[in-house]
């Protein structure tokens, strides 16, 4: 425990400065989780979601893991996706990616790193079907890209997205990607609104 003591240290100033700022802050926030966006991202600690969107606590629902992939075998992200489309009613599910990703890195790479190989093998994937393009300089922040518009689309093919597009209900997939040595978003412009954006094998009716 004796590790932890910065830690609780740090918490009881941010704590108490909320409380100076705002005194009803913390009894607010019990009560307060109506957020607008769903942030999948990678877990790299550079890439705080709130802090990059300027967002307070209860404004953003978080799902985050290495190289912010959207595997359709992932039940953890399904049951985070189903929550925040089908309870918090999100209007917006944003996909970000960032530049200078060690998971990304290792995709590109031959060197076995232990069970992290299998999750990053979409990525692969991804290099093999692109493999002419990536094969110059700046290639691994090309495949952040890349990876990131295919993680929108494996969004939008979910049946939790396209049975919530069928209710009427409004809801978009956006794909940002983060530059770290700046703090800036990138727009990759892949947002889907709807099925009929979507290839035709893939919709669900």
């Amino acid at each position: 425990m004796s590790d932890l003591k910065p830690i609780f240290a740090n918490n009881r100033v941010w704590a108490e400065r909320q409380r100076e700022q705002d005194a009803d802050y913390f009894e607010r926030l019990v009560h307060q989780q109506a957020p607008e966006y769903l942030w999948i991202g990678c877990s790299d600690s550079r890439v705080p979601a709130n802090q990059i969107m300027g967002l307070a606590p209860g404004e953003v629902f978080v799902h985050r893991n290495v190289a912010n992939l959207v595997n359709d075998t992932d039940f953890n992200c399904l049951a985070v996706l189903q929550y925040a489309v089908e309870v918090l009613k999100v209007r917006h599910i944003i996909v970000c990616g960032h530049y200078g990703c060690g998971g990304v890195r290792a995709a590109c790479g031959h060197t076995q790193f232990g069970l992290i190989d299998n999750w990053l093998r979409p990525l692969k994937h991804i290099y093999r079907l692109h493999a002419e393009e990536l094969s110059g300089e700046g290639s691994e922040d090309r495949l952040c890209e890349l990876s990131v518009e295919a993680q929108v689309r494996n969004v939008a093919q979910t049946t939790l997205v396209q049975n919530a597009w069928a209710r009427g209900q409004i809801l978009s997939v956006h794909g940002l990607v983060y530059r770290v040595s700046d703090g800036l978003l990138h727009d990759l412009e892949v947002t889907l609104n709807g099925p009929a954006q979507l290839d035709d094998i893939y919709r669900m009716t």
